[in-house]
């Protein structure tokens, strides 16, 4: 299970959602009842952002354990590249009026995006190495 290629990257997309919700994504201001206020924005500050990266985490984590079905695997792959695009975007919309930059941790929620891309392509790889080898037969 874990020594397959595609298994450690979804080991990677789950550890990065993980960490998601420790670092910050964005660090800057906001201007708020009181006057300008700090504002951190990570995967704990709104409920969408909360939900959406804990299903991500769930998600990632559940598809390691089903390797023996990788038409399934791929398929909860693909729909893991939609949700951490869409956690992005959310990302992105939340940091649309405040003024301050991106943290540096913010690579971890891009690192869940590309832990799937990378996933998704080795399941396929497999695939295509069992249909060729089912051929040979």
């Amino acid at each position: 299970m874990i020594q397959r290629q595609q298994s450690l990257w979804l080991l990677l997309s789950t550890i990065c959602a993980v960490l998601s919700y420790i670092l910050p994504f964005y660090s800057g201001t906001r201007q708020g009842i009181n006057g300008i206020e700090k504002a951190i924005i990570d995967a704990t500050s709104t409920y969408a952002l909360m939900i959406l990266t804990g299903i991500s985490l769930l998600l990632s984590l559940f598809t390691i354990f089903i390797y023996k079905n990788r038409k399934l695997q791929f398929r909860l792959c693909l729909g893991g590249i939609l949700l951490s695009v869409l956690i992005i975007v959310l990302y992105f919309v939340e940091i649309k009026n405040l003024s301050g930059s991106i943290s540096l941790s913010s690579i971890f929620v891009f690192a869940i995006l590309i832990g799937y891309l990378l996933a998704a392509v080795g399941i396929r790889k497999d695939e295509k190495l069992v249909k060729a080898l089912d051929r040979l037969r």
